[in-house]
């Protein structure tokens, strides 16, 4: 009996960015921004953004576009899901990879779709495939001075008097 105690209080204890599942297949149902969607797997549905990267948001230049890229590439297609986690800010996140192995992060951040998120990435190449498409000036980046989601504040409707 005692050690189905210890067991349950080492499951309570794992931190909260335990990995769900390595990797597995799921179904997108819903791509609700560029970076986020809703993904079916195991009778259940969980929604997902995209590890390492943010898009714009959709009022921001090129935020429909990277929605419509995201959907064009994964919308009611199976897809490899890789370490479904929770990050820091209890997001759900994960590698999303199309049926041909191209991770889809990787697509939106070519395109100049997607920024890399600040900080320490998992996967470094995004670093430089985000330096060549603003060299390149790729979707967002032909803009003079984008402004990156996380420093973005849409526009408040101006009051009524």
């Amino acid at each position: 009996m005692k050690t189905h105690h210890l067991l349950l209080y080492a499951l309570l204890a794992l931190p909260t960015q335990t990995v769900i599942g390595a990797e597995f297949v799921a179904r997108v149902l819903t791509v609700h921004e560029g970076d986020r969607l809703t993904i079916h797997y195991q009778e259940r549905n969980q929604t997902v953004a995209l590890r390492d990267v943010d898009c714009p948001e959709l009022k921001q230049p090129y935020g429909k576009q990277a929605k419509h890229a995201a959907a064009a590439y994964l919308a009611n297609r199976d897809v490899l899901v890789r370490e479904l986690k929770k990050d820091q800010r209890g997001r759900m996140t994960a590698d999303i990879l199309l049926t041909d192995g191209r991770n889809i992060a990787h697509e939106l951040v070519k395109e100049g779709l997607a920024w890399v998120q600040p900080g320490e990435v998992h996967d470094p190449a995004l670093k430089d495939m985000e330096e060549l498409a603003r060299a390149s000036k790729h979707g967002l980046w032909s803009e003079p001075d984008p402004i990156p989601p996380w420093k973005w504040k849409p526009a408040k409707p101006a009051r009524r008097n």
